[in-house]
């Protein structure tokens, strides 16, 4: 299984730095959020049940990255007790369920790694719109799953590098044809490899940042400087997710549009 267990006491800076956000994005920023600024909650839903954790993959990823992400999604909904060293992937996750017994319906989240799809050959381009992120991202959705859309080194999307390294957000999709389908509602998130894009910015703590202290950076843990950077984002992009699926759950200052 591919190292993950370096990298929790990251995790929890990340957490709780992408919770206090009033946005839905893993923004660029020089310095973490005041932590003395509470979060609020705005009585919508969160994540809640048993939720399919589906990983679209855009353009190469060779086996290696792809067991990276993946063996951290499973290691997710690992039981604290069946692990002997401590933290975990799990018991850091476990930091978000008092967010769930807080809110106005009391629930809880279990994630399992379900479906991976493959795209290698630019089927919708190599610069991607907002617009095609959710396309990507709408393939095997349900009302009961999280879609990742995973971009490679070589993919551009709007903002990425210049305001943010990934996002989660929510959409609609119909099942069904005319007046007997059924619309819903589905969240997924986005995370690109910055590692020939822009490190600095979006692969700290394992690359020299562009802005503030330059210390030397930590050793990636699975020497992918790239893939170990997405698996720093897509966290605390999960746990926003599962605090604030539709944009009116667990955030600080104003609500964003989903």
């Amino acid at each position: 299984m591919a190292t993950t267990t370096f990298l929790i006491h990251l995790l929890f800076i990340f957490f709780f730095s992408i919770l206090h956000a009033s946005f839905a994005t893993r923004k660029l920023t020089k310095s973490l959020p005041d932590s003395s600024d509470l979060m609020k909650y705005h009585n919508g839903p969160l994540l809640a049940g048993n939720i399919s954790v589906n990983l679209i993959w855009y353009r190469n990823f060779n086996p290696t990255q792809k067991s990276i992400i993946s063996d951290f999604i499973t290691s997710l909904s690992i039981s604290s007790s069946s692990t002997s060293r401590k933290p975990s992937v799990a018991s850091w996750w476990k930091t978000t369920e008092k967010y769930h017994t807080k809110s106005n319906n009391p629930t809880t989240l279990s994630l399992l790694l379900a479906k991976q799809t493959s795209d290698t050959t630019y089927s919708i381009g190599k610069s991607l719109t907002n617009d095609q992120l959710v396309k990507l991202a709408a393939n095997h959705a349900s009302e009961n799953t999280v879609n990742i859309v995973l971009t490679a080194e070589d993919v551009i999307v709007p903002g990425f590098c210049s305001g943010r390294c990934g996002t989660h957000k929510s959409s609609y999709k119909v099942n069904g044809h005319g007046s007997k389908g059924k619309k819903y509602r589905f969240v997924y998130i986005w995370v690109g490899n910055s590692v020939t894009q822009c490190p600095g910015q979006c692969a700290w703590p394992f690359h020299q940042p562009i802005y503030g202290p330059q210390g030397a950076p930590l050793v990636a843990p699975n020497n992918d400087v790239g893939v170990d950077g997405m698996v720093i984002n897509l966290a605390s992009l999960l746990a926003a997710t599962a605090t604030n699926p539709f944009g009116n759950g667990y955030y600080q200052g104003m609500r964003v549009h989903h």
